[in-house]
């Protein structure tokens, strides 16, 4: 079976603690300890988020005096080999000696028209109070809102059209390896004239989960997997009455409305893959990986209700 498992950037760098290397190394083993055993037995991908590590790196730059900041799209392709980096040294240390692993460096176009950039809704960095946030909205432009207890900044997240490296990943899957590719969504790119090849970044950070479901299908994957650090998708999240959902089809999940900075994209991956090519998808815990991929745990998208 063929699984692109999406890893939410909160997976590899848990609320609430210090963005160091150590507590991102920490969390990335626990998930190459779930994803190994997958990868023994399946042909994996591993797309990873980077919200709050790209924010990280644009705070970073924006502190250091007498240079430009770095475009996001430049820091979203550093967040792809660091976090890349780490996912794929874990990875090769449980798995065969033989077992190849392998961090791609990917490019993702998008429409410069899309809608997205009119309206920032990607989470990126950590959470502040709202006398910091707005601050920091007076100081350097950003754009805030609310998550949870915080506010945090947000980007435009336009939605994938292409992704351009997607012959060498088939490839490497043709040839049983274990690939890390697409991480944060793809570096976001246009081209900037009708029918020239020439290629530039884009200032934004493409969803995840919304670049996984269009590699899922472009690699022919039999599950789309989107690990987050909830147990699946509720109704009625914040209130007495919320349910978790445990089969559903794409039709019935369509119909409720979930937040477009967190579960939302999620479940639109999840609706968008199942219709368009019948196979399955999963939300749910990467505590629960084993049981999400056998359909015991999680939240299942299928065509067909209970199946």
């Amino acid at each position: 079976m063929r699984i692109v498992i999406a890893l939410g950037g909160n997976a590899l760098l848990r609320r609430g603690e210090p963005m160091t290397t150590a507590a991102q190394r920490r969390n990335t083993r626990i998930a190459a300890a779930a994803i190994a055993p997958l990868a023994a037995r399946h042909s994996v991908v591993v797309v990873h988020g980077n919200g709050p590590q790209v924010g990280l790196l644009s705070l970073q730059s924006e502190a250091y005096q007498g240079a430009e900041p770095y475009p996001l799209d430049v820091l979203d392709a550093g967040t792809q080999g660091m976090i890349g980096y780490l996912v794929q040294q874990e990875l090769r240390g449980l798995l065969p000696a033989d077992k190849q692993v392998a961090t791609l460096l990917t490019m993702v176009t998008v429409d410069p028209a899309d809608p997205a950039f009119a309206k920032p809704t990607k989470f990126v960095g950590p959470g502040y109070d709202r006398a910091t946030a707005d601050s920091l909205t007076t100081d350097k432009g950003w754009t805030f809102a609310r998550d949870g207890e915080s506010w945090r900044r947000v980007v435009p997240s336009p939605r994938p059209q292409r992704i351009l490296e997607i012959q060498p990943i088939t490839w490497l899957l043709e040839h049983h390896a274990v690939v890390i590719c697409a991480g944060g969504g793809g570096i976001p790119t246009t081209h900037p004239a009708s029918g020239s090849r020439a290629l530039e970044g884009v200032e934004a950070v493409i969803d995840k989960d919304l670049a996984a479901d269009l590699l899922a299908e472009q690699v022919g994957a039999d599950l789309l997997v989107m690990a987050t650090d909830v147990d699946g998708v509720y109704l009625d999240w914040d209130k007495p009455t919320r349910e978790r959902l445990d089969h559903v089809t794409p039709g019935e999940l369509a119909k409720h409305s979930f937040a477009a900075g967190s579960m939302g994209p999620k479940v639109d991956a999840a609706v968008g893959f199942v219709a368009r090519t019948g196979k399955r998808a999963a939300i749910g815990s990467l505590d629960d990986l084993a049981g999400i991929v056998a359909g015991t745990a999680g939240t299942t998208v299928t065509a067909l209700e209970g199946r």
